[in-house]
């Protein structure tokens, strides 16, 4: 017996560390299990009142600007007229240097010459016909008459040179640094404008339908459903270039025209003078519908063209973010 009694106690002394130990380990295990519950229960209040903020951030979005009202075209302003047998009314300053050239030089100077040649040749037909000069004069040379008719065309030449060469310099003179960029691509059949300084990817304007042309108050043919927007009074330099095949990009009333030809870029700068819309055309013989890629450009005042831009989701030239300004005007119906 009391080796039997010897036994069990030697067991139980080398079983007692172990069982000691496994105390705290299953206190510990059962906190541990404990632990990821409680958690889980945090957590998952902290999603309901995520998820309960949730609709209301989305029910307050921010705050956008609306874009000015579309301006009415005006008539005679920046459209052809019917009966119209001179330039249009220009409204930009090289504009205004070459229809002076055209209609004060040019025209007079033109129809002086005219006139003079018909009269000159009426009164050789009168005084040297047959029967009022059966014999006719054998002068061969006139050494007055060559030198006025060698010495007259040069001056005339001279003249017509001066104010041609400054206008032709004024016309392709670079863009000032502060000038507003706006590149121009012309596609099959439509153009596509970008603001690459105010951060307004690039649209596309296509030509409107003739009832939607009508219903806005506006010439069919030349009326895109999106206009080239540009502000007054500060210098605009375009980009242009093509992507498909060579297009012109001409807007008639403000002197402009150059050529969109794919792989090159060319520059066009003006400025324009007096808030309207202006229209112009293709002026490039560009496939089958060259007819029907009109180009608008609306001119609004400097604020109202910070307006649109930033209801474009633009940024102003020199600010790092959009302003989130309410505007006066409210939003132009969809066309």
């Amino acid at each position: 017996m009391e080796k039997v009694k010897s036994l069990v106690l030697a067991g139980l002394l080398a079983f007692a560390p172990a069982l000691a130990m496994n105390g705290p380990a299953l206190a510990q295990q059962n906190a541990a299990v404990a632990a990821p519950a409680a958690g889980n229960e945090t957590t998952a209040a902290a999603d309901s009142a995520s998820n309960a903020a949730a609709p209301a951030a989305e029910a307050a979005p921010a705050e956008k600007v609306a874009a000015p009202p579309r301006m009415k075209p005006t008539l005679g302003i920046g459209m052809p007229m019917p009966g119209e047998i001179t330039l249009q009314k220009q409204f930009s300053p090289t504009g205004h240097t070459a229809r002076w050239l055209h209609d004060v030089m040019l025209l007079p100077i033109i129809t002086i010459i005219s006139i003079f040649v018909l009269v000159l040749m009426l009164y050789v037909m009168v005084r040297f016909r047959r029967s009022a000069n059966p014999t006719p004069s054998k002068t061969s040379h006139n050494t007055v008459i060559e030198v006025i008719w060698t010495v007259v065309p040069v001056v005339i030449l001279l003249v017509i040179a001066v104010p041609s060469i400054g206008l032709l310099a004024d016309q392709y003179k670079p863009a000032p640094k502060d000038a507003l960029t706006v590149k121009v691509t012309g596609y099959q059949w439509y153009w596509g404008y970008e603001y690459p300084d105010n951060g307004v990817p690039e649209f596309v304007s296509n030509m409107l339908p003739k009832e939607k042309a009508e219903a806005n108050g506006e010439p069919y043919l030349l009326a895109p459903d999106n206009r080239l927007v540009l502000p007054v009074g500060r210098p605009i330099k375009l980009i242009i270039t093509g992507a498909d095949v060579i297009h012109s990009f001409a807007v008639p009333s403000l002197w402009v025209k150059m050529d969109a030809v794919p792989g090159r870029l060319n520059e066009k700068s003006f400025t324009i003078e007096k808030p309207g819309v202006y229209y112009g055309q293709c002026s490039e013989l560009c496939g089958a519908r060259h007819g029907f890629m009109p180009i608008a450009i609306e001119a609004l005042e400097p604020a109202q063209f910070d307006q649109w831009v930033l209801s474009q989701g633009g940024k102003l030239k020199g600010a790092g973010t959009a302003t989130t300004a309410q505007p006066a005007a409210p939003a132009p119906a969809k066309i």
